[in-house]
């Protein structure tokens, strides 16, 4: 309706990798870009040149909602999983529509940790603790978010994710405990609904709910 359109690439600024997202606008048939220069809206840097993460969409709210992996190399060694100081291994979900004066998009009021200190958590996280959420969608009948986070050595793990919840990496790798160094006694994890051994399948690349 508007021509607005949104793109999630990566880039290299500065000699650094960098996930960004551009606001772009199509042309007056809808056919082709406009040509005109995009806007960009986040900028994210990555400390290696995977788990970078995946889908952006807009979900039945209106909002968009960015997936994003803990960044590499292996392991989320740095803890970005965990920590509100990083967008990285975060549903991240943001307000294109509704935007204040000299900011680039506005953040939902019911995001869950807009109350929280902006040093300690930015109010722009929805859900956090994930490795690598490459694809997701929202069931088109029930509204659920479904994700698909690609595991490390030994679980696929196919989830429902609402707003607010830890899902576990790295402290936890699909049900099982995987390490301790970035758990925090006052968190809890939420379960996948579903987690699979290598033994079964490769890494979990669907998220979309069929309904025949």
């Amino acid at each position: 309706n508007n021509r607005r359109f949104m793109i999630k690439h990566e880039t290299i600024i500065d000699g650094k990798r960098h996930t960004v997202v551009v606001e772009k606008r199509a042309s007056s048939d809808l056919l082709t870009d406009s040509g005109e220069v995009s806007k960009q809206l986040l900028k994210i840097e990555q400390p290696a040149d995977n788990h970078n993460g995946g889908t952006l969409a807009f979900g039945p709210d209106g909002f968009l909602y960015l997936a994003m992996g803990d960044g590499g190399p292996q392991e989320d060694p740095n803890g970005y999983s965990q920590s509100g100081r990083s967008f990285l291994g975060k549903m991240l979900r943001i307000d294109v529509d509704n935007v204040p004066p000299d900011h680039l998009y506005g953040i939902p009021h019911d995001n869950p940790f807009v109350e929280r200190d902006s040093q300690d958590w930015h109010h722009e996280i929805w859900a956090v603790g994930f490795r690598e959420p490459w694809r997701f969608s929202f069931d088109r009948k029930t509204g659920d978010l479904w994700l698909g986070d690609v595991g490390q050595v030994r679980f696929e793990e196919i989830c429902i994710v609402r707003s607010g919840e830890n899902h576990g990496w790295n402290v936890r790798e699909g049900r099982q405990s995987f390490k301790e160094t970035y758990r925090r006694r006052d968190a809890t994890y939420t379960e996948p609904l579903l987690a699979y051994s290598r033994y079964l399948g490769a890494s979990v690349t669907g998220g979309y709910v069929y309904r025949g």
